[in-house]
């Protein structure tokens, strides 16, 4: 079974007993992955599945977790399915795109970690936030009113073809 798998089965088969628990377990770990991440966001992170998952002191499957949540935030998205121990990983990391992902995931322990008023501007956040929040307005498109003309171009007017 590969990480993936067993990171989705993971989360398929939390019951409401482990639910708290393996929440604290993912969270703690996830933030100490991106304040180090953020903290040292000149570097680069590389290395084997196994080496990275060592380095931050988690288990292969939470790390895989990680893998998943920053996957579409990376400028070069892994293969997350087919990713084994020995899987070279390059977390090359684009910190706006993250930064609205975590926004749009409303992962608000995420977003207000401390290190992002170094890495990004108030500004910079504030701009990234109206463009999340434009992002999730819906626009209806207006119909026609009953004597406009259709909008399928037959030169009858709107009530008497396709508003019929």
């Amino acid at each position: 079974m590969s990480l993936y798998q067993k990171w989705q089965d993971m989360i398929e088969n939390i019951s409401d007993e482990t639910y708290d628990a393996f929440w604290f377990e993912y969270s703690s770990a996830e933030i100490e992955i991106y304040t180090d991440i953020l903290e040292n966001s000149s570097e680069t992170r590389s290395g084997t599945f196994d080496e990275l998952a060592k380095k931050y002191d988690v288990e292969p499957t939470i790390f895989m977790g990680f893998l998943d949540g920053v996957n579409a935030s990376l400028k070069e998205p892994l293969s997350i399915e087919t990713v084994e121990e020995s899987t070279n990983i390059t977390l090359s990391i684009d910190f706006e795109k993250l930064y609205f992902n975590m926004l749009a995931a409303d992962a608000d322990h995420l977003y207000t970690l401390p290190p992002w008023e170094h890495l990004l501007s108030e500004e910079k956040q504030q701009e990234i936030l109206k463009t999340y929040k434009r992002s999730k307005i819906f626009v209806k498109e207006e119909t026609p009113g009953r004597n406009d003309p259709c909008i399928c171009g037959s030169g009858k007017k709107y009530k008497k073809c396709c508003g019929a």
